[in-house]
């Protein structure tokens, strides 16, 4: 959470205060001179408000190494804390204007995987075992997402990447397969048995961001390989498109097998066979550490997990 650029939202800037709103800009910054900038106060009353939370709390929150600043773990437990109660009064502003209504409003993130390809039978179920519910639903890549529930801007997210685990709380979904495909009859540039082999071929990629490429990408470097070392690759923001390059035989990919059931049974698209590349990663429901509607959370992604579940259940095997 340190060092965020995320904006202060005026709905909250009166909920916390003030010292705590210039320990936050601190905190967003790492810097006193910048957090004087962005809060329109002098720097001398920035250091004038850490100094009364230090001696308010009795413990140091920041270590100052000159113009560098870092948290020290009193901090660091302060502004999970602060951060966690800043973000959870977006909530608690809605669930007070629906009170005494007859409709709620549930507004989780997905990945472009997981909502393409993987949410859709657990949603469907959701929203018949509960019909007076209104859904929003928010598309983004692991990091936007987790940009969204640090802002409060949603309640939970499902994604497939690397999230800072320090600031979740996380329920795992499922375990999702992580293939390696390519077209029906693609021809290789050299006889493939390893992923080295693979190293000639033109790579269809997302974008920085996305979990799905952090997660190729940190399988290669264990190899001490990267995405350079792909002789051509071809980067596409929508999976849609990704999956419409793969089956006009425009290169290969890396996917979660949810993207390409259907086609590995119609037979358009084949795993490639390298002896080197097994992989399962997790599909992880989030939510911000220290809410204090975290069960409330808990409860909605434990209905929604089991309703994937039983929809798993019911998929033939590639």
């Amino acid at each position: 959470m340190m060092g965020r650029n995320n904006q202060r939202d005026g709905s909250v800037a009166g909920v916390l205060d003030f010292r705590i709103q210039t320990f936050l800009s601190v905190c967003r910054n790492m810097s006193f001179t910048a957090a004087s900038e962005e809060l329109h106060i002098t720097q001398p009353a920035v250091s004038q408000h850490i100094r009364y939370l230090e001696k308010a709390y009795g413990c140091p929150l920041f270590i100052r190494d000159g113009k560098r600043v870092s948290l020290t773990p009193a901090g660091e437990v302060l502004l999970h804390t602060m951060g966690s109660l800043q973000n959870d009064h977006l909530a608690l502003v809605r669930r007070m204007q629906e009170a005494g209504g007859t409709k709620k409003t549930l507004t989780f993130g997905v990945t472009l995987t997981i909502g393409e390809y993987a949410i859709l039978p657990a949603l469907a179920q959701y929203l018949k075992e509960h019909p007076d519910i209104n859904v929003q639903v928010r598309y983004g890549n692991t990091h936007t997402l987790v940009d969204l529930l640090h802002e409060g801007k949603i309640d939970f997210a499902l994604v497939e990447g690397y999230v800072p685990m320090d600031d979740f709380d996380t329920l795992v979904d499922r375990m999702e397969p992580y293939l390696p495909v390519c077209a029906k009859g693609h021809v290789f540039q050299k006889p493939v048995s390893t992923l080295k082999d693979l190293l000639g071929e033109r790579l269809l990629i997302r974008e920085e961001g996305s979990g799905t490429r952090e997660i190729l990408e940190k399988y290669l470097s264990a190899l001490n390989l990267s995405l350079a070392d792909f002789t051509h690759y071809a980067q596409v923001e929508n999976m849609h498109s990704i999956v419409g390059l793969l089956l006009r035989d425009c290169g290969i990919t890396f996917l979660y097998q949810a993207a390409v059931q259907d086609l590995l049974q119609q037979g358009l698209v084949e795993i490639i066979p390298i002896s080197d590349f097994q992989m399962h990663h997790e599909f992880t429901f989030i939510w911000n550490k220290n809410s204090c509607f975290a069960g409330e959370y808990r409860d909605i992604c434990r209905q929604l997990h089991s309703a994937d579940a039983r929809s798993l259940d019911e998929l033939p095997l590639p």
